[in-house]
Parts: C-alpha cells; sequence; structure tokens
C-alpha cells in the first residue's frame, strides 16, 4: 500500500477534523459540541448524498451494471450478517453474535460520504447512483439479525415482526436517504441547479463539522473497547478488509465496475453501521450488549477504514488493474 494513499487520505481536511476531535477528548479540552448540531449535518448529509445520487441515476438510467450493482449490494447485505454470526459465536453468545453481525452487514454512511470525498479529491470519477445501493444495504442486515436469534436461541419470546419491518425499512436515515434519492430522481437537472449552493457549496464543511464530532465520540468510545477482547478487535479489522477484497473482486470480475465505484461497493461492504442498526437492535433484541457492537463498529472499524482502509482498498484496486 503507498504511503503517498494514506497520507493524502489523512490529510484531507474531513480526516483531519476526525482526528482534532479525538485529540480533543484524549487531551481533556473541554471541546463540546450541543446535541441537536450533529444530529442536523447528519440529515443535511442524507438529503445531499441522496439527491445527489438520484439526480446521477436519473441520467444514466437502469443500466445492465446498476442493475447487477444494486442485486450484488443487496445479495453481500444478507450473506455478511451470516458468515460473520458463525465466525463469532466461536467465542460469543448467540445475541452478541446477531447484533454484530447486523452491524457489519449494514453499512455506514458516513465513511461512504468520506470515500466520496477521497474520490473527488483524488479526481477519480464516481457514478451517484451508488448512493442507491447503501440505501438498500440498510435494511436486510436488520432482519437477518433477527433471524439468526430466531433460529439459533433458545427462546419463546415473541418477536414483532410488523415493527422489526418498520424499524428496518422506514428508521429515519434510511427514510430520508431513500426519500432524497426520488427527489434527486424525478426533478433532476432543474432540481440539481436550484439547490446546487446547498448540495455543493457548503458540503465539506458540513462533513468537516461532523467528523469533528464523530472524533469526539469515537475516543469517549475507546474505552468500551477493553470489554471488546483482543478477538473481536481483530474482527472489527480483519473483516472490512476480508469484506472489502471480496467485493473488489465481484466489481471486477462479475460486474465489471469502473476505479471509482469499485472503491464505493468496497466501502459499502467494509463498513458497520453505528446508528440505524443499533436501534433496531435495542428494540429487537435486547439482550445483546450495545457497548459491545456499537463500540466495534465506532471505535475499531470506523476510524480503520476512514484512515487506512480507503486507501488500501483503492490500492487493492489498482493491483487488479480494475
Amino acid at each position: 500500500m503507498g504511503i503517498e494513499s494514506i497520507l493524502s487520505n489523512a490529510l484531507n481536511p474531513p480526516v483531519l477534523f476526525f482526528f482534532l476531535g479525538m485529540a480533543a477528548v484524549l487531551l481533556k479540552s473541554d471541546l463540546e459540541i450541543p446535541p441537536p448540531l450533529p444530529k442536523l449535518f447528519s440529515l443535511y448529509l442524507l438529503i445531499v448524498i441522496g439527491f445527489k445520487g438520484g439526480v446521477e441515476l436519473h441520467h444514466g438510467g437502469l443500466s445492465p451494471e446498476v442493475v447487477a450493482t444494486f442485486v450484488a449490494s443487496i445479495i453481500a447485505a444478507v450473506i455478511v450478517p451470516f458468515v460473520s454470526f458463525f465466525m463469532l459465536r466461536l467465542k460469543m453468545d448467540v445475541y452478541n453474535s446477531a447484533a454484530i453481525a447486523a452491524s457489519y452487514g449494514s453499512v455506514s454512511a458516513v465513511t461512504f460520504v468520506t470515500a466520496s470525498a477521497f474520490l473527488q479529491q483524488q479526481a477519480i470519477p464516481h457514478s451517484g447512483y451508488m448512493v442507491a445501493s447503501l440505501a438498500l444495504m440498510e435494511s436486510p442486515a436488520i432482519i437477518a439479525g433477527v433471524v439468526m436469534v430466531r433460529l439459533f436461541a433458545k427462546t419463546d419470546e415473541k418477536v414483532s415482526w410488523s415493527e422489526i419491518l418498520r424499524e428496518a425499512f422506514l428508521n429515519g436515515s434510511v427514510f430520508l436517504l431513500v426519500g432524497s434519492l426520488l427527489i434527486g430522481l424525478v426533478s433532476s437537472d432543474v432540481g440539481e441547479k436550484s439547490l446546487e449552493p446547498f448540495t455543493k457549496g457548503i458540503f465539506y464543511g458540513a462533513l468537516c463539522f461532523f467528523l469533528l464530532d464523530m472524533g469526539l465520540v469515537a475516543a469517549r468510545r475507546i474505552r468500551d473497547i477493553s470489554k471488546a477482547g483482543t478477538f473481536l478487535v481483530a474482527f472489527g479489522i480483519l473483516t472490512p478488509i476480508v469484506n472489502a477484497t471480496i467485493a473488489i473482486l465481484i466489481a471486477h470480475f462479475v460486474i465489471g465496475m469502473p476505479e471509482g465505484n469499485s472503491l464505493l461497493f468496497a466501502v459499502l461492504c467494509a463498513s458497520a453501521s453505528y446508528i440505524a442498526v443499533p436501534a433496531a437492535m435495542r428494540m429487537s433484541i435486547p439482550e445483546a450488549n450495545p457497548s459491545i457492537y456499537v463500540s466495534m463498529a465506532l471505535a475499531i472499524t470506523f476510524p480503520f477504514n476512514i484512515i487506512v482502509g480507503i486507501p488500501l482498498y483503492l490500492n487493492i484496486i489498482r493491483l487488479l488493474g480494475v
């Protein structure tokens, strides 16, 4: 892996603001961000990436590559949780294994946005329709986690499938992302031009602000990593690499994606959810320990992906000659 790629990514302003947030906690600064603001910027990022994806989808239409990408995304979101579950069962109980597996089967929108920013910085073209894959991969993992508990846990407790499906498909992040994508799809060029100052002018500033907050949150979660143990720390680092490598092979040899799209698909398969899935797991698998699966996704896998993973996956893609 080229040191230039790592440095280029690490010196990207959004990533530097992530480091700044972590440093503030580790150095015991009194820096704090009022809770409503990170939520606001999170909503903003979802609106922008969804809207841009809808506009791009309108321009390109449902080509064979787009359809193949969507199908591969759904299959990955189903297979990854089940494979992860059986690996985790070597050391963990059914409930925590299912919750962690669901987190790693789902996706991180902020990791996706950071990868998109990295591609723009590197002047590598990529398709906006990849955001639709992000939306498609959120929900299947939640359902897979609950199914695994029902199959392998010895319990007579009834599961409210209507509530689980509602949380899987109508939780705030998925709903806003899909809704923004549809708005971009129907408004197309007219909507893109009218919203240009909103979708382009302040995007990187909002991303920097949000990653500053993510740095604060991740650093506070570092203490919880000790509860995970060596096995889970290794899982949180090695699983993304394995998933990304398999995704790159599929992108290259099966779908024929260009370099930028291959990286985004790899990042989607390598990331772990720390927002949508934990909210659903608290409701559907209350026996699982949130301090484990949230800390793994947020304090291990998320920093690894945005600092090392993204340039690493790009180098793997280039080694394969995508």
